[in-house]
């Protein structure tokens, strides 16, 4: 964000451009060839592809809503939906523009160095050209339909996000009238398909290109005048009326059907197309104009996580890390016995995620386990969890499982969890009207020698083994019996009409977590304004509610210290002063996900340390359930105060925010090196060797 793009007399950053900003951070770790290795490069460069699908999907589209229907007050930075398309079409376009600078100049030269190479069809040899076709014959030809346009047949559907051959071939009967023709690059192959090559070479040409070398054959008897790809976004956030909808579970499965033919948000076309050609093509999709892209190179580089898990090429990547034991669990046998003894922070990807899943495993065959109920927001496409709910409620288990379907992107495949939970003998939840549930708790009900136990696990993260091997979240294990009441009463809330009348521990969302925070706030303002020490620290992924960051300003005003890790979106300006000069914001883009919400405040000593699945967010606080839980554990509590400074002094992968919107690297001067996230993998492995050794040692004795 540069300084011009933003209303100076607003006290607020945008939140596109912001998002934009963050989007840029990940394109400079695939430029990074100082500390990144190439095959991470590629890893980053297809990120910034899909975020940017996804953005325009929901954020760009909701602009676009908003001005079909008239609405055209601005945003807390001060601008209106217009206006905003218009900043963010300018950014974009640079930033694709870099993007493909990248990848053309640098990333596509650091690959043939490592004898990966893309190839295109002037630079076949014999063999390669032998190859491919017989490959078009057999495999692509019989799967490609070939459409025109002429009088009987109109304009065809386009599917978001599918990649096209357009082009445009001689009208026999009017030579000044060209037919418009299309072929869909089929999806169900593989994009990238790899040549035969010599040893230690790797080659690949795009299936597109094979089309296109063979194109004549879909359009036999008919001279081809120009050709090109293009690619479509459209508007996916189409409005879920959950009101009227009888049954969500079918009305979710019609919302999904509805995206793929929302509004033309984007379109991108391969550089050089014909100017009738993408004159066809903006007149039949509607293209605004701000959102055409032309492309130097091939449209859509998410295919890269292709060349990024090729097998083999280790010395291309970081260095392999496996996921550590906890040793507090390695130590006992049963994972029951370990948590009652004491509260256990999981911290992932650098501790393992395996407990957690073993935890319901063991739950689904204890016969003492009565119940477990548990929420689920994204799960991994094999879920290991969701098999052992299954394996419980066929145990004859109580289980009762809340499946988030509105999780955007994920509701398909949250669809078919849901059914395949039904079929074993869950009670299955699909959320509360007008509500996300996005909390992350699982409650395990126990009967025991001397009563019902209750245990609890709660997590800033979802319930997802895939994802939690590269996103970093913080996890807890307790038995403490007011937890466990709090759980309960939080899933009886879920499952019907109970009102969370007491809680001890849990802050709940939309219910008084706001306020929560708020309190929070004003408590250190009011040790600041009588001369106490005061301080806040928040680690979260987005920072854009106006209440709350007016409440962070007043806060700095009395003198607060405060330090902002915002991974994200941050749409307060830090360093003004009188207003947030002792406001600093950092954001860390590393080889993991930063995705853990900590919040910090010092309380005249007496120090509070809570953990949240919400962010600072309008709609986390007032429009999803979300949890807030303390950590009372003195030992815990000072193991996140440690990640919390260790993210602090990191000078490897944070970026320093300035009053202007621009962010910087983190001044390294006289400063060693630290990369937080190395930091934590190297502990973690410490910690698990040191308890290994410990176990060696008395079993030697």
């Amino acid at each position: 964000m540069k300084k011009c793009e933003n209303k100076m007399n607003s006290n607020f950053f945008n939140r596109e451009l912001s998002w934009l900003e963050f989007n840029e951070r990940v394109l400079e770790e695939a430029c990074d060839t100082n500390s990144n290795p190439v095959l991470e490069r590629i890893k980053f460069i297809s990120i910034v592809s899909s975020n940017l699908d996804e953005f325009f999907m929901v954020r760009v589209a909701s602009l676009f809503d908003q001005i079909l229907a008239g609405f055209n007050e601005p945003d807390m930075g001060g601008f209106a939906p217009a206006e905003q398309i218009g900043l963010i079409s300018t950014r974009t376009h640079k930033m694709v523009n870099d993007q493909y600078i990248c990848y053309n100049r640098s990333l596509l030269a650091c690959l043939k160095k490592e004898k990966i190479f893309f190839v295109k069809p002037k630079e076949l040899n014999e063999k390669q050209k032998l190859y491919i076709e017989n490959l078009y014959y057999k495999t692509i030809f019989p799967v490609l339909t070939p459409m025109v346009v002429d009088r009987s047949r109109p304009f065809p559907l386009i599917l978001n996000k599918s990649l096209n051959v357009a082009l445009l071939l001689e009208n026999k009967e009017d030579e000044n009238e060209p037919i418009f023709g299309m072929v869909q690059v089929p999806s169900v192959l593989e994009r990238l398909v790899e040549l035969p090559s010599k040893e230690n070479e790797k080659h690949f040409i795009l299936l597109e290109d094979i089309i296109k070398m063979y194109i004549e054959t879909l359009f036999t008897g008919h001279n081809i005048i120009t050709m090109a790809c293009y690619r479509i976004t459209r508007n996916t956030d189409q409005g879920l009326d959950e009101e009227e909808a009888e049954d969500l579970l079918e009305a979710i499965q019609q919302f999904i059907k509805k995206r793929k033919w929302g509004m033309v948000i984007r379109l991108e076309i391969e550089y050089g197309m014909s100017e009738e050609l993408l004159g066809i093509l903006t007149d039949e999709l509607e293209v605004p104009k701000e959102g055409i892209y032309e492309i130097k190179g091939p449209l859509d580089l998410t295919f890269l996580m292709k060349v990024y898990s090729l097998p083999g090429f280790v010395d291309l990547k970081y260095p392999v890390y496996r996921p550590q034991p906890i040793p507090k669990l390695e130590a006992e046998g049963d994972m029951f016995d370990a948590i009652s003894k004491g509260d256990i922070l999981l911290h992932h990807p650098y501790h393992s995620f395996d407990p957690v899943t073993e935890l319901v495993k063991q739950a689904a065959n204890d016969p003492k386990v009565l119940a477990i109920k548990q929420t689920l927001y994204r799960v991994s496409g094999n879920s290991p969890i969701v098999e052992a709910l299954a394996q419980a409620a066929e145990n004859g288990k109580q289980v009762t499982v809340l499946v988030e379907l509105k999780a955007r992107f994920d509701e398909q495949n949250n669809i078919i969890w849901a059914k395949r939970l039904e079929m074993a003998g869950c009670h299955v939840i699909y959320g509360l009207v007008g509500l996300k549930t996005h909390c992350k708790i699982l409650l395990i009900v126990r009967m025991e020698d001397d009563g019902i136990k209750r245990y609890v696990h709660m997590s800033t993260g979802n319930y997802n083994d895939i994802t939690a091997k590269f996103y970093t979240d913080i996890g807890l294990l307790t038995a403490d019996p007011y937890f466990g009441s709090d759980a309960s009463n939080l899933f009886n809330m879920l499952s019907g009409y109970s009102r969370l009348t007491k809680m001890y521990k849990l802050d709940v969302a939309p219910v008084g977590l706001r306020q929560k925070f708020i309190s929070l706030i004003r408590q250190e303002a009011n040790y600041a304004r009588s001369g106490k020490k005061a301080r806040i620290v928040a680690k979260l992924n987005s920072l854009v509610d106006e209440g709350i960051i007016n409440e962070l300003y007043e806060a700095s005003k009395a003198g607060v210290e405060i330090d902002l890790l915002v991974r994200g979106i941050c749409c307060l300006k830090p360093g003004i002063k009188e207003l947030s000069e002792n406001i600093n914001v950092k954001s860390i883009v590393g080889r993991f996900l930063e995705h853990s919400r900590v919040y910090y405040f010092h309380n005249d000593g007496e120090e509070q340390l809570y953990l949240s699945s919400a962010d600072w967010m309008g709609r986390n606080l007032d429009r999803r359930v979300e949890i807030l839980f303390p950590i009372e554990d003195k030992g815990i509590v000072s193991n996140i105060k440690d990640m919390l400074k260790t993210y602090l002094k990191d000078t490897a992968k944070s970026r320093v925010l300035d009053k202007d919107g621009n962010y910087r690297h983190a001044n390294r001067r006289g400063k060693a090196v630290m990369n937080s996230q190395e930091y934590f993998c190297k502990q973690a492995i410490k910690q698990a060797q040191a308890f290994l050794n410990d176990k060696i040692d008395k079993e030697l004795e």
